[in-house]
């Protein structure tokens, strides 16, 4: 499959290739840096197990040294200690800014590995492998990094491009289900935004997707990247239209500090979609066919659509440290309807709460 190209400012751009193995790894590498002294993999203990050797074994030829650094697994250590102990390791094998760092697993993994890219030595090289169908799909696309800092989710970052971004889909095969379906919310997520036929595609071959069909796989990949690609290339540093991929982040990120991270990401970006497209509805944005279309569709793909009671009060507390707040107010991503989404900033602390409520199975 030919190279996706994200842009972004003063003309840059990088490759984001799909395909089912590294075959293409090393020839890629050491054609975009043929003289390359130093690579350090970062990966986490899940990971590393898996896949370390065998991309060590394909970028071996294209660097003097190879390293790594492994950290423990889990959104726990996504943190400014876990980048101090990689600084460590790369000042002790002398690596400088020509050199190149490799992040190898998901979102996790990328966040913290293209964050250390972005600031040691005020920024080095950065290769991207996503082992997540939820970071192929996403978050490995369009520059953003950062780690947690106390309960707040990524609030230390920055925007930080790599110099290619390469995804294997037979790693996918080791995905386990639950992690794979967070993966693929994202995927529906991209579709309701902005592509309607993208979107019925997805409903219509389910089962080939949930069987983790290859050719399946690689073509909903690809549209998912072209979606990312189009507002990453319009607007790459999160000024404007771009916030629209936010779409279901506002009350998902609220509901996964809420609940110290027991649901996974995509979890709660399909729960966060489902209260936006509520609003969205309450609004006469959706029609009431458009709503329930939404929030049962998440199912096949065993992605939750509501909860047991929780504290509303406490989630809309956490929506008071999102990122995507401004001093105009709180940027909330709506559904004009199924493919076309809009910013708005005027969204009230009733109809959040309202939304939230809507979300809550009572049982007797």
């Amino acid at each position: 499959m030919d190279p996706l190209n994200i842009s972004y400012k003063n003309n840059g751009s990088y490759p984001v290739v799909i395909e089912n193995n590294y075959g293409k790894l090393a020839e890629m590498i050491s054609g975009m840096f043929p003289n390359l002294q130093r690579i350090c993999i970062v990966t986490d203990s899940n990971v590393a197990p898996l896949y370390l050797d065998a991309v060590r074994s394909y970028v071996s030829e294209c660097a003097v040294v190879v390293t790594e650094y492994i950290f423990d697994a889990g959104e726990s250590n996504k943190t400014l200690d876990t980048v101090k102990g990689c600084y460590d390791k790369l000042l002790a094998c002398d690596f400088n800014r020509r050199d190149m760092i490799i992040g190898l697993g998901g979102g996790v993994t990328g966040d913290v590995a293209a964050f250390i890219a972005s600031t040691y030595m005020r920024g080095c090289r950065f290769v991207n492998l996503p082992t997540s169908l939820l970071a192929m799909a996403d978050s490995s696309v369009g520059g953003k990094c950062g780690v947690d800092y106390d309960k707040y989710k990524n609030i230390v970052g920055s925007i930080y491009m790599p110099s290619l971004v390469y995804a294997s889909t037979d790693v996918l095969k080791t995905l386990p289900d639950r992690e794979f379906s967070s993966g693929v919310a994202e995927i529906l997520k991209a579709g309701l935004i902005r592509d309607a036929n993208f979107y019925e595609w997805l409903i219509m071959n389910f089962s080939e997707i949930m069987e983790k069909d290859g050719e399946a796989l690689k073509y909903m990949l690809s549209k998912a990247v072209e979606i990312k690609q189009y507002y990453v290339t319009k607007d790459p540093f999160e000024e404007g239209e771009r916030m629209i991929l936010n779409f279901g982040h506002t009350i998902g990120h609220a509901l996964e500090k809420h609940f110290d991270f027991k649901y996974l990401h995509g979890e709660c970006v399909a729960l966060g979609s489902v209260a936006a497209a509520y609003i969205s509805y309450k609004r006469s944005m959706l029609s009431t066919e458009e709503f329930y279309e939404i929030r049962d569709m998440f199912v096949p793909f065993d992605l939750p659509i509501s909860l047991y009671p929780f504290d509303i009060e406490s989630v809309y507390s956490n929506i008071g440290h999102d990122k995507k707040n401004t001093d105009s107010g709180l940027k909330f991503i709506l559904l004009k309807k199924i493919g076309k989404a809009v910013i708005t900033n005027d969204v009230t602390e009733d109809e959040i709460k309202e939304a939230l409520k809507s979300l809550i199975v009572e049982w007797d």
